[in-house]
């Protein structure tokens, strides 16, 4: 049996140099889309591409949509999105905590979190996908600020088969723009978030009514203590 010959220092630092050169080139790359979508609506997601049902969305501005749209989302989805950097370790001890005592599995994602999964990578993916999520949080992080992330957040997140944005689910289920939307609309729209092809928000029954209801209340939480300020 011939032993393989073991790797000389010249073979070693070439593989080095190619790692390197891949690592590089995607800090490059990564950073180059972060810069660029803070000032461009991200044209499609990984997730809108993979959709069978189709793509429905349209683009709308913060500065146009209702602040209780935000609001909802922030009462919603994450009720410290104005004061941590991306990650909520409250919110993760919380879940591992629920998770480890059975039951439906809960996230401790925050809408950074969600958003930089959303606009730059892909839906599963284990460990790996959690690591480039973890970088692009940061990135948006510093790069975007709250207010971008919101209003990217608010413009990708799916509300509904093949749909997708605020904008979007609000024309579909209250057939006007998401300018106009009324406070338990909002919370609608937010409550649909998790499992937007399993739940509607115009005429919700069961859990969905009952969430709904339960972020309305939180909208005015928000409001009055000024969990939205990052957004002003």
């Amino acid at each position: 049996m011939i032993a393989k010959k073991p790797a000389t220092p010249h073979r070693r630092s070439r593989w080095l140099r190619i790692v390197f050169k891949i690592l590089g080139g995607f800090v490059v790359v990564s950073l180059l889309m972060v810069v660029i979508y803070r000032f461009v609506p991200p044209p499609v997601t990984w997730t809108m591409i993979f959709d069978p049902h189709g793509i429905t969305k349209d683009w709308m501005s913060l500065d146009e949509m209702d602040p209780d749209m935000a609001r909802a989302a922030i009462a919603a989805e994450d009720s410290r999105f104005c004061s941590h950097h991306g990650f909520d370790a409250v919110a993760i001890a919380q879940a591992m905590r629920h998770n480890a005592s059975g039951g439906r599995i809960r996230g401790g994602s925050t809408i950074s979190q969600q958003t930089a999964k959303n606009v730059f990578l892909f839906q599963g993916g284990g460990f790996a996908r959690k690591g480039l999520e973890a970088w692009f949080t940061l990135l948006i992080e510093a790069i975007w600020g709250k207010r971008r992330i919101m209003e990217v957040y608010l413009n990708v997140a799916e509300t509904g088969i093949g749909t997708y944005g605020a904008q979007a689910g609000a024309i579909r289920y209250f057939r006007h723009g998401a300018q106009r939307l009324t406070r338990a609309e909002a919370a609608r729209l937010a409550a649909v978030l998790p499992l937007p092809k399993k739940r509607e928000a115009i005429d919700p029954h069961g859990f969905t009514r009952r969430y709904g209801n339960s972020i309305s209340a939180r909208i005015g939480i928000v409001q009055r203590d000024g969990l939205d300020s990052c957004l002003k």
